[in-house]
């Protein structure tokens, strides 16, 4: 990597005003179609010049610019944008990688009692700091976020995506029975904890705020109306859950709710279905449902490390594309043992392996980036290299360590070599992490 113009980025602080990256630009123009390799969908300009002003893309050229611009050489590196993960929970990184059990035995054993120290204002800002940073080494720069039921936990995890530019996506979590002491709240002071946050937070810089549903079981009917009226109230307004994850949590909410259709009729009466919703899981669907989805325009967050390390199941991404609606892909960390979304397109290929399906890396890579923004009503803003986007951008290695680098050396056309490169990345493959143009690693 070498700088011309005498100027380098000492700090993330000190971007220039106007500055090119060079390397192998890829992203896409439009959804690939499944099982296409070869895809008019995928955009490639290898060897290539991005332009950056003021944070934004204004523009891709193969000649290099004159000498008005701050030039940075990453020429024979990958260069995407920024990846965004869809669910992922901020406060269960110390629980990644534990032990033996199924989705509700390990809420109780593990995720709850991480949760409840983010009460401390210390320890949820210093928990988003390191959160978001660890993202950042991953190469994920926007984020759709579940903290914890502690009011605390969302005002951090907001302020430090301010401080670095960072697109995120969270709201405190709603949780008022099923759950230990002093991971509950309760419905009117829930509500006045939301509408607090939606005034200070929502639509201020990058930040927008999510009503967070735990999950249909950890709240009262009362609790989901109450969520589904703040949705109603300001269309402008995310919604993040789970559902139909695990088959025994799917069997809790038929006896906890036994009037609805389904798990999603749960949310679908209350009004916490819609375009903005992001629905994380989403594998013990029914036709009903998934029809459900395709209508509101929700999306299924698909979470494949997590479903494979919980044992949770097999989603079935081709029939959520037959059915219409939107697939993103998340790490559900601490469910997934990992921040990195490479590794978890590996992991989404063993997934529909295993049903029989063949996962391209482009449907892989275009759910992580350009298909997530455009699932999030936000493709105007990132998810791809095009000219008016946020500069949200990462430089990849093709091939880190020898074995990568072996295959890499004999792959015969661009798909091939995407594919290696999907299954053997991981962080330590990233060269370099923009955010609005800053770098941020």
């Amino acid at each position: 990597m070498s700088f011309t113009n005498q100027e380098k980025f000492a700090s993330a602080d000190e971007a220039p005003r106007r500055w090119a990256l060079r390397g192998d630009l890829l992203d896409f123009t439009a959804a690939p179609r499944w099982g296409d390799t070869e895809s008019p969908a995928v955009r490639f300009d290898r060897d290539h010049w991005l332009l950056i002003e003021d944070g934004r893309i204004v523009g891709r050229q193969a000649q290099a610019p004159d000498d008005s611009w701050v030039r940075k050489d990453h020429a024979g590196q990958l260069v995407l944008p920024g990846f965004i993960d869809t669910h992922v929970h901020c406060p269960q990184l110390e629980v990644i990688a534990s032990y033996g059990t199924e989705l509700l035995d390990w809420l109780q054993r593990y995720t709850f009692p991480a949760e409840r120290a983010f009460a401390d204002p210390a320890r949820s800002h210093a928990g988003a700091a390191v959160f978001l940073d660890a993202l950042l080494a991953s190469g994920t720069t926007a984020a759709v976020v579940f903290p914890t039921v502690h009011k605390v936990s969302a005002e951090a995890l907001f302020t430090a995506a301010a401080a670095r530019g960072m697109r995120l996506i969270t709201g405190k979590v709603l949780m008022d029975r099923h759950a230990p002491d002093g991971l509950r709240d309760d419905v009117a002071q829930a509500e006045r904890d939301c509408v607090d946050l939606i005034d200070r937070f929502h639509g201020q810089g990058r930040n927008a705020y999510a009503v967070t549903v735990r999950f249909a079981p950890t709240s009262t009917p009362e609790q989901l109306a109450m969520a589904g009226a703040l949705c109603r109230a300001d269309a402008s307004l995310f919604m993040q859950t789970h559902v139909a994850e695990n088959r025994a949590e799917v069997a809790w909410v038929a006896q906890l709710f036994p009037d609805a259709r389904s798990y999603l009729d749960v949310y679908e009466r209350v009004g916490l279905v819609h375009e903005r919703a992001v629905l994380a899981h989403g594998i013990w669907l029914d036709a009903v449902d998934k029809s459900l989805l395709a209508r509101r325009g929700a999306q299924v967050a698909h979470c494949p490390s997590s479903n494979l390390f919980l044992g949770s199941g097999l989603f079935d991404w081709p029939g959520a594309q037959e059915a219409g609606f939107p697939v993103s892909l998340a790490s559900d960390v601490g469910g997934g043992t990992t921040l990195s979304l490479p590794r978890n397109m590996g992991d989404a290929y063993k997934v529909q392996a295993l049903r029989g399906e063949r996962l391209t890396a482009w449907v892989a890579l275009h759910a992580a980036t350009r298909g997530a923004a455009e699932a999030l009503h936000l493709g105007g803003e990132m998810g791809s290299l095009s000219p008016g986007c946020m500069a949200d951008l990462c430089v990849w290695d093709w091939a880190h360590g020898p074995v990568a680098e072996a295959r890499d050396a004999v792959a015969r056309e661009l798909h091939e070599r995407v594919f290696a490169w999907m299954t053997l990345a991981d962080e330590r493959n990233l060269a370099a992490c923009y955010v609005a143009g800053r770098q941020q690693v």
